[in-house]
């Protein structure tokens, strides 16, 4: 018999400000409408994660403060998380788990605040905050909607999540959204992500999926209501 999918949510007592448990809740009800037996794992902050373990990692967003806690956490096990993200692990970041991806977050009186260093990436805060409805063109699952609301710019030299459609995306500049590298994706798109973006949550399902030795794939399931909500919103928002 095949073991649990193992989902692992980094620290959501201090990462959880944009309902990234909701987040967690949909990959759950995915896998149990499907009869796949799944077990989350919630590390509480100052906790030591045991990436041998998970096949999917959620690292949610918070604010700067919160953001700097879980870096300097983090980065004493930032080895084990790299090569197990190097291993194909899937691990998706929204928001200020995005941002600790990179380099570092630099704030508005230039401290920088020292990110996990997994990816060639880099944010600056800058002004005014990119807030509003965000709708993105991605290769990899269609169009994905959702909310922003950051006041970091960040650039980086790996392949974006998608093209933005509608919204401020990356940095407002480039006219892309998020960053994608191996099975890791870093996302500004929260509300939360998941439940409006059901072809994404099968892709990451899916890797994690793979990547515990499960060579099936996902029974589908009926997304009308899904589907329907999407396309209300881009008709209403992306053609004002």
């Amino acid at each position: 018999m095949a073991q649990p999918l193992h989902i692992a949510h980094l620290y959501p007592d201090l990462l959880n400000l944009y309902a990234d448990r909701g987040n967690i809740r949909t990959l759950r009800m995915r896998c149990l409408w499907r009869g796949i037996e799944v077990t989350v794992s919630e590390v509480p902050a100052g906790s030591r994660p045991d990436f041998a373990r998970y096949h999917l990692v959620l690292l949610g967003g918070g604010s700067d403060r919160e953001q700097a806690i879980v870096g300097e956490t983090l980065a004493k096990w930032k080895g084990e998380l790299r090569a197990a993200i190097e291993a194909g692990m899937p691990l998706l970041a929204i928001c200020g788990g995005y941002q600790l991806l990179g380099s570092y977050y630099q704030l508005p009186d230039g401290t920088k605040v020292p990110g996990l260093d997994l990816l060639d990436l880099v944010t600056v805060a800058g002004s005014p905050r990119l807030i509003g409805n965000v709708a993105v063109e991605s290769d990899l699952c269609g169009t994905i909607v959702g909310f922003e609301n950051h006041g970091g710019r960040t650039t980086h030299n790996h392949e974006p999540l998608g093209k933005v459609v509608r919204g401020c995306g990356n940095n407002g500049k480039d006219g892309y959204e998020g960053v994608q590298y191996k099975h890791v994706i870093g996302t500004y798109i929260h509300g939360p992500l998941l439940p409006k973006n059901p072809r994404l949550a099968d892709l990451v399902l899916a890797r994690a999926r793979a990547y515990q030795g499960v060579d099936h794939p996902l029974e589908p399931l009926d997304d009308t209501l899904e589907d329907a909500a999407r396309k209300a919103f881009l008709t209403r928002r992306v053609q004002l």
